[in-house]
């Protein structure tokens, strides 16, 4: 006989401390910037994707 889960529920606590105040944890905010613009360009293509069809 199956057994079927209906529901599960997670849950995660997260304690992020860094260790000096004003640091990065080790990625620099060139990096960082780069980043954020080749996310925001993957984005707008998919949303244009999605608008075409």
């Amino acid at each position: 006989m199956p057994i079927t889960i209906k529901e599960l529920h997670i849950k995660i606590n997260v304690d992020e401390k860094p260790d000096k105040k004003g640091q990065t944890s080790g990625v620099n905010s060139s990096n960082t910037s780069a980043i954020v613009a080749t996310c925001i360009e993957e984005v707008m293509d998919i949303l244009e994707r999605q608008k075409q069809r």
